[in-house]
């Protein structure tokens, strides 16, 4: 029997636009055209798992506007018990500029009214049970507080508030994270995933792009390599891969097993434009 997941974080509207050059100061940047999806690490998450065949469900909020609506129709598979639609609320925006090597710029314009509060987390765990809550761990530290425990809680993202680290089973982050979290300048990702581990967390995963994945955990530091694939858009490529990650922890694989079928689907992810055809499986 697959466990359930939950993926705690914001829901928002992305809109991108792939650019030749990105703008500079007195100087604009032409492209287009303006392509407009539903977005958030925890949608893109949640969707991800669920095309893979989860149990997946999200606990976001979201305003009750026309990019709301979008959300909602996008999330075809997920559980959305604990998704809200809030009336008066503007949905937040990321804005998203793709470069001709794949690389993509986002800029969160958050919505204030819809950030997660604790009641709302914890009345949406009781209600719809998870084994595997994924939480983005940028949220207002108090939405995070008093949530129930899962067999196994995963953190994603910077932390804004850093004891949560102490709480996870499982921290999954990119290079450039990990670097920010240990305050220092670490470009080797199994250096990365080391020093996280040595912060008392159980298990870290660092992904490195083209370079693949490093898990680390109490049976030692393994690099996991990517397929080698022409790079199109980087969008929600990461999001792919702790999708897929989780998936395969629900499904009952090892988690090294579950990080290598995660880096291919990752690596599929950046061959497609845009975080939405980032989740194909």
């Amino acid at each position: 029997m697959r466990e359930r997941i939950a993926f705690v974080g914001r829901a928002v509207v992305d809109l991108t636009v792939r650019v030749p050059e990105r703008a500079a100061p007195g100087r604009a940047a032409y492209g287009g055209p303006l392509v407009a999806t539903a977005g958030g690490k925890a949608v893109n998450q949640a969707y991800a798992a669920a095309r893979l065949g989860a149990d997946a469900g999200l606990v976001a909020n979201a305003g009750a506007d026309h990019w709301g609506d979008l959300i909602v129709r996008s999330l075809d598979g997920v559980n959305l018990d604990g998704f809200r639609l809030l009336p008066g609320v503007p949905t937040g925006a990321a804005i998203i500029e793709v470069t001709p090597d794949g690389e993509s710029y986002v800029t969160l314009a958050l919505s204030e009214g819809a950030e997660l509060r604790a009641e709302h987390v914890r009345a949406a765990l009781r209600r719809r049970t998870a084994e595997i809550v994924v939480c983005q761990l940028d949220l207002p530290p108090e939405a995070l507080g008093g949530l129930p425990r899962p067999r196994l809680l995963v953190g994603n993202l910077i932390p804004r508030d850093p004891s949560v680290l102490s709480t996870l089973d499982l921290f999954v982050v990119n290079v450039f994270e990990a670097a920010a979290v240990l305050g220092a300048a670490v470009t080797d990702p199994a250096e990365a995933a080391e020093g996280l581990r040595d912060l008392g967390i159980p298990a870290v995963v660092v992904t490195a792009g083209a370079d693949g994945a490093v898990l680390s955990d109490r049976d030692g530091t393994k690099r996991v390599p990517a397929p080698a694939v022409e790079v199109v858009d980087t969008t929600g490529a990461g999001d792919a891969f702790l999708g897929a990650l989780t998936a395969g922890l629900a499904a009952g694989r090892p988690l090294a097993a579950a990080v290598e079928a995660a880096t291919v689907i990752g690596s599929r992810a950046v061959q497609h434009a845009g975080a939405r055809a980032a989740a194909r499986g």
